[in-house]
């Protein structure tokens, strides 16, 4: 009995002593931030900067090695950190006040802006012609010398990034068609254009990508949204009128979420699931949005979600080959079915 009241009283013990340290590791924590925090706004408020002392004085730091690294990691942070003077003792100093000291982009940052511009335009998107216009006028807002000293490391970030090309068609879109649908867009405006031989005057609800770019808003008369691909467009033109405005809590993101791919259709649980092998490829792979996972014992992976584009499911699915089961539903089999099917009819015949 008293071996184990003298149990419950060490791991108490122990408990009580992990909890202080804890507590201490965290007020540790918040000192070092708050200390931060403060020489940062003097380096930003104070037109001389600061010396090494005044920082090493900052941060309660016994020797300059500590300052030095502080700088270090705060150049990386705050690339606008300068050196006020050439001459000892040096000073450092944050330019344009205290209020701007957080919003001048880092290297990493403005790579990253780079880098989707150029994937953009390799997949053909006619947003990458404003990601670069973009990209011009922050340059020129920066600078001039610090725009300098970040350019080397901007240049070996996107370098050294590359994009491994999709197989498949990637969508196009006209650049002035997007700009009439945008500023329709903002305008909450209708347009019209000739689709199939026919005048269409549509309400632009919003538009989405897939194989293609789509503009969705229902026709004048009706309440539905419809897909109009923007390829198939002729003429088009912004037409006299307050567009019809979509039903209260209508958002595009959730249009799309409501399908697999672009079409919309009854909607499907449908479940998945991916042998040991394909598993790991699968855990990172986004189906859909609404999906769940559940790792298996065998190591296999269900993936669950609701949605509709049976047909585009069944194209997707086909890539992975009998690596994935269909439990659900029935119709996804069948589809999936016949595809392989008449693929084996083509080739065999």
């Amino acid at each position: 009995m008293m071996t184990d009241t003298n149990n419950n009283l060490d791991h108490d013990n122990k408990d009580g002593e992990l909890r202080k340290t804890k507590r201490k590791e965290e007020k540790g924590r918040k000192e070092d931030l708050e200390m931060t925090m403060s020489l940062l706004r003097r380096m930003a408020s104070h037109r001389e900067g600061l010396t090494k002392k005044d920082i090493m004085v900052g941060l309660n730091a016994a020797t300059p090695r500590t300052a030095e690294r502080w700088l270090r990691i705060m150049r990386s942070i705050f690339p606008q950190l300068e050196t006020v003077n050439d001459e000892k003792p040096y000073r450092w100093r944050i330019p344009n006040g205290i209020d701007s000291f957080i919003n001048v982009p880092t290297d990493e940052e403005l790579a990253a802006l780079k880098i989707a511009e150029r994937r953009l335009k390799q997949d053909g998107h006619a947003d990458a012609a404003w990601l670069s216009t973009l990209y011009e006028k922050v340059e020129c807002l920066l600078k001039k010398s610090l725009y300098t000293r970040l350019a080397p490391d901007i240049n070996s970030i996107v370098f050294n990034t590359g994009y491994a090309m999709q197989a498949g068609a990637r969508p196009t879109a006209d650049e002035k068609i997007l700009t009439t649908l945008w500023y329709a867009l903002k305008a909450v405006s209708r347009v019209c254009f000739m689709y199939r031989g026919k005048e269409r005057c549509v309400s632009p609800w919003g538009l989405l990508t897939g194989k293609s770019y789509y503009l969705v808003g229902p026709v004048k008369g009706e309440e539905q949204p419809r897909l109009w691909r923007l390829d198939r467009m002729a003429a088009l033109r912004g037409a006299e009128g307050v567009a019809q405005a979509p039903p209260e809590g209508w958002t595009i993101q959730d249009f799309a979420a409501r399908s697999f791919g672009v079409w919309q259709g009854k909607q499907h649980r449908v479940g998945l699931r991916f042998s040991p092998i394909a598993a790991g490829d699968a855990r990172h792979f986004l189906f859909h949005p609404t999906q769940d996972k559940e790792e298996k014992e065998d190591g296999s992976l269900d993936v669950r979600f609701q949605a509709s584009g049976l047909n585009e499911m069944a194209y997707h699915l086909f890539t992975w080959g009998t690596d994935v089961t269909v439990f659900a539903p029935v119709e996804l089999r069948d589809c999936l079915v016949d595809m392989c099917k008449s693929i084996v009819m083509k080739y065999e015949g």
